[in-house]
C-alpha cells in the first residue's frame, strides 16, 4: 500500500511539473507570437506547450549520479543540465509573463532573445531527463 500511495504521489508531482512547463511554453508563446507575426498560430501555442511539458516532466526531477566524497570529480552532466534549462526556460518564461503583464513592446531583439532562451532551456531538459534515464 505505502509502495502504491508514493508511486501515485510521484506521478501527481512529474503531471504537475509538466502543466508548469505547459503554462510556462504557453506564456513564451503568447509573448512571441504576438510580437512576430510569422509565428502567430495555434500550432505554434501548441508546439510550445507540449515543448514545455515534455521538457518540464522530463528534466526537472532526473536521478542523480552516486555521490562519492569530496574527490570525486566527475561532474553530473545530466543533473548540470537540468538545473540550468530549468533556470533558463522559467527565467524566459518570467519574462513573458513580465512583458504580458505590464503591456510592454520591447525591441524585436528581446523577443528572439527571450525565444531562443526558452528553447535552449528546454532542450536542456529533455537531453539531461533523457541523458538520466538512459544509465540507470
Amino acid at each position: 500500500m505505502r509502495f502504491r500511495v508514493r508511486k501515485a504521489a510521484h506521478v501527481f508531482e512529474r503531471l504537475g511539473l509538466a502543466m508548469a512547463g505547459a503554462a510556462c511554453g504557453l506564456f513564451v508563446s503568447a509573448h512571441v507570437g504576438s510580437s512576430i507575426s510569422a509565428l502567430t498560430s495555434q500550432g505554434f501555442l501548441l508546439i510550445m506547450m507540449i515543448l514545455g511539458a515534455v521538457g518540464f516532466y522530463l528534466g526537472v526531477d532526473t536521478p542523480q549520479l552516486t555521490f562519492h566524497g569530496e574527490d570525486d570529480p566527475k561532474i553530473d552532466a545530466a543533473e548540470f543540465l537540468s538545473a540550468v534549462g530549468t533556470f533558463l526556460a522559467t527565467l524566459t518564461a518570467f519574462f513573458a509573463v513580465g512583458i504580458i503583464i505590464l503591456r510592454e513592446e520591447p525591441r524585436i531583439g528581446w523577443t528572439w532573445l527571450i525565444f531562443a532562451g526558452w528553447v535552449a532551456g528546454i532542450a536542456m531538459q529533455i537531453v539531461a531527463g533523457a541523458k538520466a534515464r538512459m544509465r540507470h
